[in-house]
C-alpha cells in the first residue's frame, strides 16, 4: 500500500454485531515482568537497568518504583484463575533477564527458572498458551555497568546465549518466542529522548543501539532454532504517522517519521536493508555495519508480533495542528483512531509478506475509578470494541492475523508514569493487591464466549 494512500477517514460508527474469527483465532492478554512482578530483591534476582532509573530522582513521574508492582510474583496462580475467568486461550508475558541471568552473562539463578517453570505449568494446566518475550526492556544493570549495555556489540551475543538457554529449558511448553519487544522504544526513548532507561540523549547513540538490537535479534533466532522448534519471532511497534494537512511538507514529514519507525525495523528484519531515505537522513548519526550484518538480521520467522495504540499525527505548522480525536484520547493523550489499525495491517502484509501476525498489545489508558466494586470503564470497551472490528475489516482485506492480546492484563507499572495511568482488564489497588475485574474485563469475557459459541456452531 503506498505510503500516501494510508490518509483515510476515520471509519464509520462501528456496529454493535460482532466480528466473526475463525475458530483457532487467539483470544489473549499481555504483560511484561518489570511492569508486574515486583519481588524485586527476590529469588537471587539482580536489579535491572529500571530499578536504577527508578531510583533516579524526576525520573518517574509519581516518584514510584517497581520493587512491588503487581506482586505477580508471589500471585502469578490467582492471575492464571483471573486469566481462566475471562476464558483467554493465551497469555503473552516476558521473561526476566536479570531474574534469570543477573549479571547478564555467566551463571543462571535457578530460582529464577523456578519460578517461569511453575508460572508456565499453571497456565497449561488452565488450557492457557503460554506466548514468551524475552526482553521487555529489563537489561540487568551488571551488563550496563559493564560493557554498557545495547551500546555494546559485545550484548548480541550474551542476548543470544541468553536465549538459547531459554529455548532450551522451555521451549517444549512455549507457543511462541519472540526475541524483542518493541525495540524502537529500548533505542529511541532509551537513549535519544532520554524519557526511558537508561535515560540517554544521543541519536547516533540510539541508532547504534537500534542496530545492535536488531543484530541480536537475528543472533537469537539462530541460537534458539537449534534448541527448540517453537514457532520464532518478533515484536514491534507501529504508531503509523498521518499527514495532518494534504501539504508536501507534512507528506515529507510523515514520510521521515514512518522510516525512523516502522521501516527502520521491518526492512531489515524482511528485506535484508535499512531504508536508503533514513540513512541519508541521519547522516554521521547512522549506525556503524560489519560485514553479514543484514543478512544476519533476516532471518526466517514463524510471526510477527504487532503492537498498536495509535495514529501519529504530522503537523509543519507553529504551532502545530493537533489530531482531530473524533473518537477521543485516552488517559496517556493518545487519538483513539482504529482505522489506522486496519491500513497498517493491510500494508504490512503487502509489503512485507510478513508471517502470521498476531496483535500482541493493543488498549487503552483510562482514568479509572473503583467505586463499590465496580470499575465502569465505558470508553475501554468502546476502545476494545472498534479495535476488534478493525482488526476483522483487516483480515477481510488479507491480512494475516492469528490472535489478539490486549495490554494489558492487570493495571501496573507503566514506565516513567509509574503507577498513574491504568490500561488492564482488572483494577489493582496497590495497597492491599485486590484485583478486581472491570466492566471491560466482563465485556471481554463475553465477546469471547460469543466468539466460543459462534464458532462451534
Amino acid at each position: 500500500m503506498p505510503f500516501h494512500t494510508m490518509h483515510a477517514p476515520n471509519p464509520p460508527d462501528t456496529p454493535d454485531t460482532d466480528p466473526l474469527f475463525p475458530a483457532h483465532f487467539q483470544w489473549g492478554a499481555a504483560t511484561a515482568a518489570q511492569q508486574i512482578e515486583g519481588a524485586a530483591r527476590e529469588g537471587g534476582r539482580g536489579p535491572s537497568i529500571w530499578d536504577a532509573f527508578c531510583a533516579e530522582p524526576g525520573r518517574i513521574k509519581d516518584g514510584s518504583n517497581v520493587d512491588v508492582a503487581c506482586d505477580h510474583y508471589h500471585r502469578y496462580a490467582e492471575d492464571v484463575r483471573h486469566m481462566q475467568w475471562l476464558g483467554l486461550g493465551a497469555y503473552r508475558f516476558s521473561f526476566s533477564w536479570p531474574r534469570l541471568q543477573p549479571e547478564g552473562r555467566g551463571a543462571w539463578n535457578e530460582a529464577g527458572f523456578a519460578f517461569y517453570d511453575r508460572l508456565i505449568d499453571t497456565l497449561l494446566a488452565a488450557g492457557i498458551q503460554p506466548h514468551a518475550t524475552l526482553y521487555h526492556w529489563d537489561l540487568p544493570l551488571a551488563l550496563y555497568a559493564g560493557i554498557g549495555g545495547w551500546r555494546s556489540r559485545d550484548s548480541v551475543a550474551l542476548f543470544a546465549d541468553y536465549a538459547a538457554e531459554v529455548a532450551r529449558r522451555f521451549g517444549d511448553r512455549l507457543a511462541s518466542i519472540a526475541t524483542h519487544n518493541e525495540p524502537w522504544c529500548t533505542a529511541t526513548l532509551g537513549h535519544e529522548t532520554g524519557q526511558f532507561a537508561p535515560g540517554h540523549r544521543s541519536r547516533a547513540e540510539a541508532m547504534q543501539v537500534s542496530h545492535h538490537l536488531l543484530l541480536s535479534h537475528g543472533a537469537a533466532i539462530q541460537a534458539m532454532r537449534v534448541e527448540t522448534a517453537a514457532p520464532l519471532g518478533i515484536v514491534l511497534n507501529h504508531t503509523p504517522p498521518y499527514p495532518a494537512e494534504a501539504v508536501e511538507a507534512d507528506r515529507r514529514a510523515a514520510r521521515l517519521a514512518d522510516g525512523l519507525s516502522t521501516r527502520w525495523y521491518m526492512d531489515p528484519v524482511f528485506l535484508g536493508s535499512y531504508p536508503a531515505d533514513v540513512l541519508a537522513h541521519l547522516g554521521a548519526d547512522a549506525p556503524q555495519l560489519q560485514g553479514g550484518d543484514l543478512a544476519r538480521i533476516r532471518q526466517p520467522l514463524d510471526f510477527l508480533g504487532v503492537n498498536f495504540y495509535t495514529r501519529g499525527f504530522v503537523s509543519t505548522r507553529s504551532p502545530a495542528l493537533p489530531a482531530p480525536g473524533v473518537l477521543g484520547f485516552n488517559d496517556m493523550g493518545w487519538e483513539t483512531y482504529p482505522d489506522a489499525l486496519t491500513a497498517l495491517l493491510v500494508r504490512l502484509s503487502r509489503e512485507y509478506m510478513p508471517p502470521p501476525m498476531y496483535i500482541t498489545e493493543n488498549g487503552m489508558a483510562h482514568a479509572d475509578a473503583l467505586v463499590q466494586g465496580r470499575v465502569a470503564d465505558a470508553p475501554r470497551i468502546d476502545y476494545l470494541r472498534r479495535h476488534l472490528h478493525a482488526v476483522a475489516r483487516a483480515m477481510a482485506l488479507g491480512a494475516e492475523v492469528a490472535g489478539y492480546f490486549y495490554w494489558s492484563l492487570l493495571d501496573n507499572f507503566e514506565w516513567d508514569s509509574g503507577y498513574a495511568k491504568r490500561f488492564g482488564l482488572f483494577h489493582v489497588d496497590y495497597a492491599n493487591q485486590q484485583r478486581t475485574p472491570k466492566d471491560s474485563a466482563h465485556w471481554y469475557r463475553d465477546f469471547i464466549a460469543r466468539q466460543r459459541q459462534r464458532a462451534r456452531g
